[in-house]
């Protein structure tokens, strides 16, 4: 089995320390380096090729929002869970929309970490749907019309099918669960997905989740549910 490559960015030497020292029991993941700050990150992707960038959020020079935009923008980027300390923080619900893969709070056990880890590098958001309602709730607490507006507009270029589809990535659902409720395979599922990813130009689920919700998807009927 291929191991996992991870690069760790975090300014407090102790939490990479500790998050060095739980992810070296995974014989899965191989560290490939470590940063102290957001500015740092692009060289050592450039040197690394991580498979997986686990970033704090809050750092002194360049923040983890920063250099998740920065690395996201970039042509095969790694993904990036952003680590915090609070599950409802408008940074978090920003560096999702720059493209982060999700995120654990710094007290997470570490085998929850090490799980979020191996997820987000198989594809899989870090995102639990009732970690979803939360921020989408926060969302709804500083939400204009006019990004209601333009995510509508973003999202009627989608066929029905592939409307469908987004609703359900946007209520949590995994691609079985998408494919039990839509009577679809998990492969059409998948290609759905990436079908609405390239339309609505996103870089992850996480963010179709929060385009779904601004647009107002979430509040339709539920797919499939009367099929």
């Amino acid at each position: 089995m291929t191991a996992i490559r991870l690069l760790l960015v975090d300014d407090d030497p102790l939490v990479r320390a500790g998050l060095s020292l739980m992810m070296g029991g995974a014989r899965d993941i191989e560290i490939v380096g470590e940063a102290a700050d957001g500015g740092e990150v692009e060289a050592l992707v450039d040197r690394t090729r991580p498979d997986v960038v686990l970033m704090d959020i809050r750092m002194p020079s360049v923040d983890g929002l920063t250099a998740t935009r920065r690395l996201r923008a970039r042509e095969d980027a790694p993904q990036v869970v952003v680590l915090t300390t609070f599950h409802a923080d408008e940074q978090v619900l920003r560096a999702l929309r720059a493209g982060a893969a999700g995120f654990v709070l710094k007290d997470t056990p570490p085998a929850q970490i090490v799980d979020a880890v191996r997820r987000v590098a198989a594809g899989d958001p870090v995102l639990s749907p009732t970690v979803t309602r939360q921020l989408m709730a926060h969302a709804a607490g500083t939400a204009a019309d006019d990004r209601r507006a333009r995510a509508r507009a973003r999202v009627a270029v989608l066929g029905e099918r592939e409307r469908e589809v987004t609703v359900a990535v946007g209520r949590g659902l995994s691609n079985a669960e998408i494919a039990a409720a839509l009577y679809m395979s998990v492969a059409t599922v998948k290609t759905h997905v990436s079908r609405v990813l390239a339309k609505l130009d996103l870089n992850n689920r996480v963010q179709i989740a929060l385009l779904a919700y601004d647009a107002g998807l979430l509040d339709e009927d539920r797919p499939g549910r009367d099929a």
